[in-house]
């Protein structure tokens, strides 16, 4: 898979365009040579650390290693959800209330077999069609090739509804070089590949979700504050420390960002009954 339109794809909205039409686009070089080994060799470490081992299940593999909760390991991985080439895409597809929902890593080691067929807004209640709730994205640290497990897609499935999860279906692998960013509409029908070579596969899985969808890791707890609070701003809002639309999430009028101050002496937040 290149640009799924087949044509040049280089601006935010050319990227957000292709994925309302296809549910999916590929951003290219994201990170150099030198970021790439950066993220590998800290994952090496974390992986080592926490002894992360499979989980023994079919979806998330009896060969693959998953490290969550990525953003309480340091600067490396709170770089990743504010990255400037890919938040603005994501931003696109929801909106700049968007929420991250996960960030953990995959790495597909040889002799994995195939995942499941599903959708990542599977589990939310809604009737599809409906507008994006989730927006996902996959960071290649080593090349993505159908041999090695390179995540496969159904195209234009977003529009189609929720899929039987494991059902069978045309996939094309989605082919990427070391550093490239996949990005899709939750809706989209997708799977982890097989690997049949004898290296691993190692991605990132940076995900999102709208401002008003409980995000797939608690954040909220999974990260102690003392750590949110060295986070820039933004980040802070992105993993929760916000108010969404000027309701959604706020403590007794005020933003939760209020807890990460020292003096906690900001006014009040602006609700949504203020601007009435």
């Amino acid at each position: 898979m290149t640009t799924t339109s087949g044509g040049d794809v280089t601006t935010v909205q050319d990227h957000v365009s292709e994925i309302e039409e296809h549910g999916v686009t590929c951003l290219r070089g994201v990170l150099d040579a030198d970021g790439v080994a950066a993220l590998l060799d800290d994952l090496a470490r974390i992986e080592r650390e926490e002894d992360i081992r499979p989980a023994g299940n079919d979806f998330e593999g009896t060969s693959t290693l998953r490290a969550y909760n990525l953003l309480r390991h340091g600067p490396l991985w709170e770089a990743v959800p504010v990255h400037p080439d890919v938040l603005p895409v994501v931003e696109g597809v929801l909106d700049r209330g968007c929420l991250v929902s996960s960030l953990s890593s995959i790495r597909i080691r040889p002799g994995e077999t195939a995942q499941p067929l599903h959708a990542d807004d599977q589990l939310i209640p809604l009737t599809p069609p409906h507008p994006p709730v989730v927006c996902n994205t996959m960071w290649a640290l080593t090349d993505f090739t159908p041999e090695n497990g390179a995540t496969r897609i159904v195209r234009d499935s977003h529009l189609w509804g929720k899929p039987t999860y494991g059902g069978d279906h045309p996939t094309e692998p989605a082919v990427m070089q070391a550093g490239d960013v996949l990005v899709w509409n939750g809706s989209l029908w997708h799977a982890g590949g097989a690997n049949t070579t004898d290296r691993d596969r190692v991605g990132i899985a940076m995900n999102y979700c709208a401002g008003w969808v409980r995000q797939q890791e608690n954040q909220q707890l999974g990260l102690p504050q003392a750590t949110v609070a060295r986070f820039s701003p933004r980040l802070q809002e992105l993993v929760g420390y916000s108010v969404y639309q000027g309701l959604i999430g706020h403590i007794e009028r005020r933003s939760p960002a209020e807890l990460l101050e020292a003096d906690g002496e900001d006014g009040p937040t602006s609700m949504v009954w203020d601007r009435v």
